[in-house]
């Protein structure tokens, strides 16, 4: 009942409140499987897409999200629920791989799923380099990869914020792109190709600065950074 409410009454809602300038919907596929490959700036970027886009779109989210106690846990996990998130173990040793199998079984169902192929939200604004799970997922499955390119979202939800402010947020839908025509998912040169295309695609809408690196999240700790340190400066 809260999902069917969600999409009844919370997306129109938010299309008037928030007023988000929205281009490109027309280039969506409105059946079959299809991959939405975003830029990543802010935690909010998943309800954006879900909000705007043409089809109903499953992503992934913290599995504590779906787990907290009391009345505020259930409260989180009815709204995550109810746009399309699909809880995850970011914790678990294979979280990656689980992932991309959770995105798997959406697509070969004929449903629409959401990634960030540069795998964690860019704190200071760039385009990282893109992780080639987008490309498996597209090669595994066959399906068109929409690239997508949100603009104006850190200024909707600052980092720290609970509610979202009023301002102005643009997504763009390029191109399908099609997966199938890039050869086999077991080609690293394949994966490779394919999802230098989509953060091209990406990068061209959204016209951020290439950082020209993988993003990783903060360093845990004083071991990993120096870790991170040493693996940059390894000359193998």
């Amino acid at each position: 009942m809260f999902k069917s409410v969600a999409r009844a009454v919370v997306r129109p809602v938010s299309r008037v409140v928030y007023r988000p300038t929205v281009t490109g919907r027309e280039r969506v596929p409105r059946s079959g499987a299809v991959l939405f490959a975003s830029n990543h700036l802010s935690f909010i970027d998943s309800v954006v897409i879900t909000v705007v886009a043409p089809r109903d779109v499953r992503f992934l989210a913290k599995a504590e999200y779906f787990t907290g106690p009391g009345a505020k846990g259930a409260i989180s996990k009815a709204f995550f629920d109810s746009i399309g998130a699909i809880p995850v173990d970011r914790e678990s040793n294979t979280a990656a791989q689980d992932s991309l199998e959770r995105g798997r079984e959406v697509l070969e169902q004929q449903g629409a799923f959401a990634i960030y192929p540069e795998g964690t939200r860019s704190r200071d604004g760039r385009l990282y380099k893109g992780r080639t799970g987008v490309a498996w997922l597209g090669l595994t499955t066959g399906c068109p990869i929409v690239p997508v390119a949100l603009t104006g979202t850190p200024d909707l939800l600052p980092v720290g914020a609970k509610i979202p402010r009023i301002r102005p947020v643009t997504v763009q839908f390029g191109e399908p792109i099609d997966s199938a025509s890039y050869g086999d998912a077991a080609s690293a040169r394949a994966r490779r190709r394919l999802t230098d295309d989509v953060m091209a695609a990406i990068g061209a809408m959204s016209r951020q600065e290439l950082a020209g690196a993988y993003n990783e999240p903060p360093a845990a700790n004083v071991v990993e950074r120096m870790r991170r340190v040493l693996h940059r400066n390894d000359p193998s």
